[in-house]
């Protein structure tokens, strides 16, 4: 397949362009702060908002996977002025498009949000419903075949966000984890290959099209748990020469101590997996499998001296 990814150079596109040039050809279109030339890809270089750039998409694709729409009317611009055709529209959007206010583990029916939040994760929130009824209206205006996928917390190699590879580095180089003392919040992950898969899986699927999937992992985590997933993932000496501190959020966020993932029970949104595994027949990784992968890949990061590990 022909496909045109728009950004794909930031964690999840760029795990996923790494799997898809495997078998697709793949044009990318983004800024260019992550060459990805080394994979054999074709790149585009310029802002996405700028109808110059992309009129240089000539060529007919047969999707196009777009990982950086936010903003209204993002999608709409894309569809409108590219010069190629387009077979499908595969839009990345979040978990945190569903609606709040119960307890309810969402499914691929349930509301979106339509309430606005203040500070920039209303926005993003606020964003990312409005370009999902946006795919559906513009795609479904030129019969072009949509699909929206929604990750949970991605993480995984290469990530660039401050999450994981915070506490990693912690670890490494500190030998000190925090230990929240109230912290009663729970919370999905998703690992970034299991995420890549499931989107190379909607990639021509007919039964993908006009469909959303929550792509998450088996059950939830909290704190406690995640600190010991970690804990496993390292060596020994790390493990048993670790400090752990008690800490409550409150004092950490203070003390500009990393807190990216809910703590609170109230801030607990959980998702299903059941129709990604169902209609994609997709497999999701065991946490402890994938933050042991992640574990070893940011010690390259941390300590490059180390000899690398399978």
């Amino acid at each position: 397949m022909n496909l045109l990814v728009i950004g794909g150079s930031y964690f999840y596109g760029r795990v996923f362009v790494m799997e898809a040039v495997k078998e697709h050809t793949v044009t990318v279109l983004n800024r260019g702060t992550y060459s990805m030339k080394e994979f054999g890809v074709k790149e585009i270089r310029g802002d996405r908002h700028d109808v110059d750039v992309l009129m240089q998409c000539r060529e007919n694709y047969d999707a196009v996977i777009d990982f950086c729409a936010y903003d209204a009317g993002d999608v709409e611009r894309i569809v409108q002025k590219i010069a190629g055709q387009i077979g499908q529209y595969v839009l990345i959007s979040t978990v945190d498009a569903y609606e709040r206010g119960n307890d309810t583990v969402r499914t691929e029916e349930h509301a979106l949000e339509h309430r606005i939040f203040p500070g920039e994760a209303g926005a993003y929130i606020a964003g990312k419903v409005a370009l999902e009824e946006e795919v559906v209206r513009v795609c479904g205006e030129r019969c072009i075949p949509w699909t929206v996928l929604r990750p949970a917390i991605l993480y995984g190699p290469y990530n660039y966000a401050p999450r994981e590879s915070v506490y990693i580095r912690m670890m490494l180089q500190n030998r000190a984890l925090p230990s929240f003392v109230d912290a009663d919040g729970r919370f999905q992950l998703v690992y970034v290959k299991d995420a890549a898969q499931a989107l190379l899986r909607t990639l021509g699927n007919t039964r993908a099209y006009g469909q959303a999937y929550n792509l998450c992992q088996d059950g939830s985590i909290d704190y406690a748990l995640f600190f010991q997933i970690l804990k496993e993932a390292a060596e020994a000496e790390v493990r048993d020469g670790l400090q752990e501190i008690p800490i409550t959020v409150d004092s950490a966020m203070a003390q500009q101590i990393p807190v990216p993932f809910p703590a609170k029970a109230e801030e607990t949104q959980l998702c299903s997996n059941e129709k990604s595994k169902r209609e994609l027949s997709l497999q999701y990784t065991d946490l402890a499998e994938g933050m042991g992968r992640t574990y070893r890949a940011f010690k390259q990061v941390y300590q490059p001296d180390t000899p690398a590990q399978q």
